[in-house]
Formats: C-alpha cells, structure tokens, sequence
C-alpha cells in the first residue's frame, strides 16, 4: 500500500507548532532572498518570551548554528507564525537553525550520506516515534547526557518521560513534552446535515464511543453518492490504540509484541466489522490514495466524508493550508479524541513525544542543547502556551471550542499515553508491522480477521523483535 507522510510537519509543541505545518519557506526575490512572508511574535509575547531567558543559564555558544536534518523546517514558512522556542534560541543565543532538507522517505539514508562525508548534521526530529531504539542500536544518534543534565532543576518537568528512552544507561533523546498523535476531525455541518449528534456533544455527555462511531460510519456510508464514514492513512492504528494497548510495547528495558492481549483482540475485531460494512473510502480502488488523490482533509469540506483520524498538525495551520478541512469560522471544522472502548470511563490517547535526537558525529552538541532547552521551556510554560492559543485564534482563525477541546485532549494524553514503538525497533519491524496494523481494515474487501493475521505473522514478527532485544543488549558503537 502506498502511504504518504506528512506526519510531523507540524507535530511539535504549541509554542512551535506555527512554523512547521509546511515545508514551505516561500518563494525568492530577483536577489535570491527567501520571501518567507512569515508572522513575527506581538510585542507582549516577545517580552513574554525574553522573562524566560533572563531565568535561563548565560553560556555563550561557540557555534550559534545548528544543523537541522528533516522533511519540515523549524524556521517559519508562508503565513506561519515564528515559534517560541524559536525565538528564545535566537535572543538567548544568537542562535540560528539551519534547514538541511530531506524527503521523508530517505531520511536516513541522507543522515548516512552526511556523517560518512564528515559534514553530520546536528538535529533530528524524533516526533515520528521511529528513532528509538534501532537509532541508538545502529549508531545513527549518540548519548545526550553529557550536554543535558536531566537530574537537573531545568529539566526536572520532564525528567521521568525522558527515562522511557534510555539505552544502556544513557539518554538518546531529549523529550520536550507529550502529544497526541491523531485526533478525529469532522465538519459539524454534515453532521448536522445528516441528522446526527455532534460528536463533541457526545464526548461531553461521556457518550463517544465505539458504537456510536460505528454507528455514525455505518449511517453516512452511501458508496452511490460518494459518501464514506473514514478517509486518511491513519484510521487502524488511531482506532487500535484506542485500546489502552500498543502492537508493540517496550517493558522492561525489553520490547514486546502485543498482538495476542486480550484487548488488542478486541479491538481489532471490532475494526473487522467497519471494514466489513465498507466505511472506509476505497483506496485500493485510487492508487491507494485518500480522496482528491491523497490530499489531507479532501471530502470534509465537501461533505462527502465523515470523519479523518488524524494529527492536530494538519488543522494547525493557516486558513489557507486548511480549506480542504473546512472553514472554521463557519464552524466547518472540529474534532473529538478518538472514541472510548463502551462502558469504560477511560479514553486513551494516542501518543507521540515531542523531542530531538542528537545526531553521531554533531559538530555542534552544545548548540544542540541549547535549542532543545528553549523547546522545552516553552513548551511548558503556560503563558507560552496561551500564546499558542491566541496564535490559533488570531492567525488561523480557530473556535473557542475548537481550543478547549484541544487542551482537553492534550490533558487526556497526559493521563493515559499509548505509545507504539512498531517503527522504532527495525526496518523488518516495520515492514511486518506495516501489513499487520492494517490487516483487518484493508479496503476493497480484501481485509482478514485477527487471528488470520496472527497466524500469518506472529512467527516472523517474534524473530525481528528477539533480534533487536539481543542487538539493544550490546553497546551501541561510537
């Protein structure tokens, strides 16, 4: 299946979410000069911005530039508001981050190409959850705990969720904060339109769960008038986690697999019947693409789809960037966690961190540091937060209800995280968890029940994970 990612474009703190929503820096003048045409902070966030620096360490940095290997730039894009961490970087510091450019797909092979020229960049982003273990395992990141003190008082917010990415006894990643990784976003004018209960009602009244999304999928669904429950490319596992359980879980300092718990079988059975009431738009029958030839958010505006598990990134993003979903001042576009199992109080989320890895052979560690302490400060500080809020209200024009949701689900991802290390293990990994975690809601009638699935890939998938346990055992090389 074809897949298109454009995940992390804009999966960083809300103090940082306004600039990477596009890789976009806009188009040159006649002189070669980037016309970015981006949003400067007010004045009050700046001086919000500058208190946070003057509580900061004073160290001067050697190496004011740091080197930024990704497929979306840290720096603002077109209609894009600068980030905070952004800003506290370049008024602490005089720092600068410098845009390696990279397609998704071949990240790491370009990460490879750099280190063996001796030009290695110096940041990676490590949202995508695919970093760790195997980026240790393989030498691609090295240890951080000689530039980042966590049992220190600057990162003492933090300190325990950096503990959940430890190899051998070092860090390698300095984890900023928690995030949600998919959100259900729909238009609340078709559901109006079809005569339905606004999710976000629902939620409210503890009423959002399994059965009323399935439901509300099965309702719309009219493959005679184009109409489909679900579109994206994130639906199976936004709904598998709904669980409380990941495929692929690290206990222990050991990681698991996850495919015979109790509730991963009770999830994913229930993921068989939507697919069986054919809910989801027929992407076997496009290429494989979401409608509108795999543009995020194509159907809702339009009122052809119901609902897209997807991350906030896409949403957080100027109006422009956003019509696909809608228009949210004509209350086009909201969104709901993803629906709770029936009977339970507990809706779990979906979980990403937002955080850096350090690069092998850097050139600039301290530089490094430096920028993912300002990430971290902003993103939590509550003020900074507020200047998020009011970015989304003011630039992009989002709802008061819109905002409110989005802090509830952020608390609620806090509470109860789910965190899925299936790309963070290996290439063989992936690749067996790629089939796997969309077994059972394949479109085009070709999906298969779980125990299909298990008894397809459970003996090869325990072999790639007791090979990466045995690889993580060993000391990573320098």
């Amino acid at each position: 299946m074809k897949n298109i990612k454009r995940i992390a474009a804009g999966l960083l703190s809300l103090s940082m979410i306004f600039s990477t929503a596009s890789c976009s820096v806009g188009k040159k003048d006649k002189e070669g000069k980037e016309d970015v045409k981006s949003v400067d902070l007010k004045a009050n966030q700046k001086e919000l911005v500058n208190s946070i620096a003057k509580e900061m360490e004073d160290k001067q940095l050697e190496n004011k530039t740091v080197k930024w290997l990704s497929h979306y730039d840290i720096n603002p894009g077109k209609g894009q508001v600068k980030n905070t961490a952004l800003y506290l970087f370049e008024e602490k510091y005089g720092g600068k981050i410098e845009w390696i450019v990279t397609d998704y797909d071949h990240r790491y092979q370009n990460l490879a190409k750099l280190v063996i020229a001796d030009d290695a960049p110096d940041m990676f982003p490590a949202n995508d959850m695919d970093t760790f273990p195997r980026g240790a395992i393989n030498s691609m990141f090295q240890p951080i705990d000689d530039y980042i003190d966590f049992d220190s008082d600057a990162w003492s917010d933090v300190k325990d969720l950096n503990d959940k990415f430890i190899l051998n006894g070092s860090h390698y990643i300095a984890a900023t904060a928690i995030e949600p990784s998919y959100v259900c976003v729909y238009n609340p004018q078709t559901i109006k339109n079809a005569g339905m209960e606004d999710p976000a009602e629902l939620f409210d009244q503890g009423e959002w769960d399994w059965d009323t999304f399935a439901d509300m999928c099965k309702e719309f669904t009219n493959p005679d008038e184009d109409k489909y429950g679900l579109d994206g490319y994130w639906y199976q596992n936004a709904i598998s986690e709904t669980s409380g359980v990941p495929l692929i879980g690290v206990k222990d300092g050991k990681i698991v697999s996850n495919l015979k718990d109790p509730a991963i079988s009770e999830v994913q059975n229930y993921m068989y019947d939507l697919a069986k009431n054919n809910v989801m738009f027929p992407r076997a029958e496009n290429q494989w693409y979401t409608r509108g030839h795999g543009e995020n958010g194509n159907g809702l505006a339009s009122g052809l789809t119901l609902f897209i598990p997807i991350g906030l990134w896409a949403i957080e993003d100027s109006t422009e960037n956003t019509k696909l979903f809608g228009d949210p001042q004509s209350d086009e576009i909201m969104f709901v966690p993803m629906p709770k199992k029936p009977g339970t109080d507990t809706y779990y989320i979906s979980s990403r961190i937002q955080g850096f890895c350090l690069c092998n052979h850097a050139k600039n560690p301290e530089g490094y540091a430096a920028y993912a302490e300002c990430a971290m400060k902003c993103a939590n500080n509550d003020d900074v937060r507020n200047i998020g809020l009011d970015n989304l209200r003011d630039e992009y024009k989002w709802t008061d209800e819109m905002i409110e949701m989005r802090e509830t689900i952020y608390d609620l991802a806090k509470e109860n995280p789910v965190f899925d290390f299936q790309k963070g293990v290996s290439d063989d990994v992936d690749a067996q968890m790629n089939d796997i975690s969309q077994a059972t809601m394949i479109t085009g009638g070709n999906s298969t029940t779980w125990t299909q699935c298990i008894e397809a890939h459970e003996i090869g998938l325990d072999f790639f994970i007791n090979e990466a346990n045995n690889k993580s055992s060993q000391e990573p090389q320098k």
